[in-house]
């Protein structure tokens, strides 16, 4: 039986890739048509896949089922140090085996995944290959027309953390925005979301928009950055209601259930599947006088700040790659210190722990700063803050998502590429 299961897979890829290689040289008037086979078929594939294995295998490892795409095209690679298969990065990967890879685009943190949150990256060419790499960030969140001049095609890699906030799916929206103007097709190459267990937190007000918050989302939405991709096709959410021309590759062996650790730290704050699982919640305090432990070993598993009145955990943070001006530098920070609760604790939790939120401000409510106007960003909603300081607790709070959480999951069914954890 294994055999059968494998040969037919065998087959249903080499179809996908038959098909994908025909509907390629459609028009672009043909986008919808290809957009809705493709999912059906993908999806098919995937869930045939990952019933039957327990390995989980990124698309970009599946290298026969893109690389007829992308022979004899021009590419451009939107990665960083996250887009690798096994020890090989991507790019190298595709310059072994002929592929014509014109340039590397890079998002927050720069190719190489080391620079602080915000900070400014400079395009550069990269010492290893002599590829010109055009980082997307700071002022130049959207390619332009001049970057992606000679261009055929656009692959995505990138691990993404499934979280409203973290800035690579805001990278996608302007890469799929800028291919969709200029009508050169995007492949997006899935990988899992090790935080699509759940959904959670409020959905974003449209008046909060910025590149923390970019669509009408939870904090937490559920989704693979490929599935994001769909979704953010099918709303119509690009500039002037565009389509852009979108494949994309699903993983084999992953659900929404599945527990998934990054082998590689996604940015320079996220160093461990603790900080990960921790960071939609702990992220909020970017938007306060608290500091979560940049600057330190244990970014995004600590909290705390210099005149917290409880707690009886202390850090330092000190200036360190990737946390170079961090918030109360060699400064002593009293608070928490997360990293005791078990792994297993944290999957089974499920949800935005808004009681670091809530203890943090009643201890500092006093200090009227405690809250800045970053805040609002994140949370993606005037509520949150006004919830908090007017004493709500945990479960009132979430139970004022509900509603807006229950639309979204209606609307997010449709773009599904793995079973759910419903």
């Amino acid at each position: 039986m294994p055999v059968f299961k494998t040969i037919r897979r065998i087959i249903i890829i080499n179809i996908i890739t038959s098909i994908e290689k025909i509907f390629y040289f459609y028009t672009i008037n043909m986008n919808n048509v290809r957009f809705y086979i493709l999912l059906l078929l993908l999806a098919f594939i995937s869930s045939s896949c990952y019933t039957q294995t327990n390995t989980i295998i990124t698309a970009a490892e599946q290298t026969q089922s893109y690389f007829p795409v992308l022979q004899n095209k021009r590419v451009a690679l939107v990665a960083n140090q996250t887009s690798t298969i096994g020890n090989v990065h991507l790019a190298d990967t595709l310059l072994a085996a002929g592929i014509f890879l014109e340039l590397v685009m890079s998002p927050e943190h720069g190719f190489r995944g080391i620079a602080d949150a915000g900070q400014k990256v400079d395009n550069e060419t990269d010492i290893k290959t002599g590829l010109p790499i055009i980082s997307l960030y700071g002022k130049h969140k959207k390619p332009t027309s001049s970057d992606l001049h000679g261009i055929d095609i656009v692959v995505f890699d990138i691990q993404d953390v499934g979280v409203r906030f973290y800035t690579y799916i805001s990278t996608l929206h302007y890469i799929m925005e800028a291919c969709a103007e200029l009508s050169i097709p995007v492949l997006v190459l899935d990988r899992p979301n090790p935080n699509g267990f759940y959904i959670d937190g409020p959905v974003l007000d449209s008046a909060a928009h910025s590149f923390v918050g970019m669509h009408k989302v939870p904090l937490v939405h559920g989704m693979t950055i490929a599935e994001y991709a769909l979704m953010i096709n099918g709303e119509r959410w690009l500039k002037n209601n565009i389509v852009c021309n979108l494949m994309v590759l699903p993983c084999k062996g992953y659900d929404h259930n599945s527990r998934y650790e990054l082998p590689i730290k996604p940015s320079p704050n996220l160093p461990n599947i603790r900080s990960v699982l921790l960071y939609p919640s702990l992220g909020l305090f970017e938007g306060t006088i608290m500091s979560v432990g940049r600057g330190t070993p244990f970014p995004f598993q600590v909290f705390g700040h210099p005149d917290f009145k409880t707690g009886e955990f202390n850090f330092t943070p000190v200036s360190i790659e990737g946390a170079k001006h961090p918030k109360y530098n060699n400064q002593t920070c009293m608070g928490y210190d997360l990293r005791t609760i078990p792994l297993d604790t944290l999957y089974a939790n499920g949800k935005v722990n808004l009681e670091y939120l809530i203890t943090s401000y009643k201890y500092n409510k006093a200090n009227p700063d405690f809250f800045n106007n970053f805040f609002y960003r994140l949370a993606g909603t005037k509520d949150l803050q006004s919830q908090i300081e007017n004493n709500m607790d945990a479960e009132s709070i979430r139970a004022m998502w509900k509603k807006d959480i229950t639309t979204f999951m209606e609307i997010r069914k449709k773009y599904l590429l793995y079973n759910d954890f419903n």
